[in-house]
């Protein structure tokens, strides 16, 4: 038993069960149509939300249960197995809502948190913008005040959820003139519908093909000054407090990728025959075998240790992005080889790990990249 498994209740097994019902019912036969079309329903969230599934950790006054992370871990978990990455449930839940929740009003949270938990609000954050990359403190997207509200120029890209969200968290300059240039940035939030609020194309991307990532522009866009989160300039540090969860959850969802791609070429290689044998009997393929699952369990092992750290409250900025780096590397080495094992039929669209190969190689750009990782961590190592 790992350290983390002695920490799941019943309640979380029980939990657990339902997730991977709700999943095969109504994500699995569906996942095919989907990744045609490009994007989930919208009905999805709301029946999602109607089991409790979204955002459970949120106090009960807000629409939550005020259910502990190991709830957002089994949820993002089990998502692996369903075979379909494009419903980004976890980005909602456990990356955006928690800045509304941690730097929202008490009237922000009660007029924006119960509907989040429904999923009749759907949430995004608006950093990358063209040209910038990782660079945060280089966003050109102003947000001058003017009067009780500011009015927001600027453009957005690379948004998830970018088509289906409601609210989005739109980072922000309210000071071009803040030195050092980060100092400027505050967090600013937008309905949809609001005027000069504009979504545009959604990208069309290598993986995740059923996951709207979309570009947007903000034209004279006008939003209430209340709809500042916290206060001015201090969107940065609230980007930075929050990027360790997020990081954790990428690492999260990678290493339950690697389990099931393993898991499912374990599988094929055992049932599928050459030369008179199984696969998994030829000497090559059962050490490279070996190998890959020796990579999958120091994967587990590591992480599961960081997500307890991180329900006590550690600062584990360090450790995480040590996660984050070499579990996302680790995903891309193991579900390539667990295609060529899979030989021409991994490269076909009707089995799993092709689908599991093109999703996965976001996963070390995404939510900071290898090298930002590295950058990370050379850091916190005096370096």
């Amino acid at each position: 038993m790992s350290v983390l498994e002695k920490h799941y209740t019943q309640e979380h097994q029980i939990f657990r069960e339902a997730v991977r019902r709700f999943y095969e019912k109504e994500i699995t036969p569906n996942a095919e149509a989907w990744e045609e079309a490009g994007m989930v329903p919208r009905e999805l969230w709301r029946k999602f939300g109607e089991q409790g599934f979204l955002c459970p950790w949120l106090p009960e006054e807000y629409g939550g249960v005020g259910a502990d992370f190991l709830y957002s871990v089994i949820a993002l978990q089990e998502m692996a197995v369903c075979h379909m990455s494009g419903f980004v449930a976890f980005l909602h839940s456990d990356v955006v809502v928690p800045y509304l929740y941690s730097f929202g009003t008490e009237e922000q949270k009660r007029r924006w948190l119960p509907k989040c938990v429904t999923g009749e609000t759907i949430t995004a954050v608006a950093m990358t913008e063209p040209g910038t990359g990782s660079d945060l403190a280089a966003i050109r997207t102003t947000a001058v005040r003017d009067g009780d509200h500011y009015v927001l120029n600027g453009q957005k890209t690379f948004i998830s959820n970018g088509l289906l969200c409601n609210l989005v968290v739109v980072a922000a300059k309210t000071d071009v003139q803040a030195k050092p240039p980060y100092a400027g940035i505050s967090l600013i939030v937008v309905e949809e519908g609001t005027p000069g609020f504009e979504k545009g194309r959604k990208l069309n991307k290598v993986g995740l093909h059923s996951q709207d990532t979309a570009e947007m522009a903000f034209v004279d866009c006008r939003v209430p000054a209340e709809n500042l989160l916290g206060s001015e300039g201090q969107g940065f540090h609230f980007l930075m407090q929050k990027l360790q969860q997020e990081r954790l959850m990428s690492a999260i969802g990678a290493q339950a990728s690697a389990e099931e791609a393993l898991r499912l070429t374990i599988e094929y290689t055992k049932s599928r025959e050459v030369f008179g044998r199984p696969v998994s009997r030829f000497q090559y393929v059962a050490f490279e075998m070996a190998k890959m699952a020796t990579e999958v369990e120091l994967g587990r092992t590591f992480l599961d240790s960081l997500i307890l750290e991180h329900m006590e409250g550690r600062d584990i900025v360090k450790k995480v992005s040590m996660a984050k780096y070499w579990i996302t590397e680790m995903l891309n080495r193991v579900v390539g080889q667990c295609v060529q094992f899979h030989g021409g039929y991994g490269y076909m669209e009707e089995y799993p790990i092709a689908r599991l190969f093109r999703d996965a190689r976001v996963h070390t750009i995404f939510a900071g990249t290898s090298e930002i990782m590295l950058l990370i961590i050379s850091r916190y190592m005096g370096l």
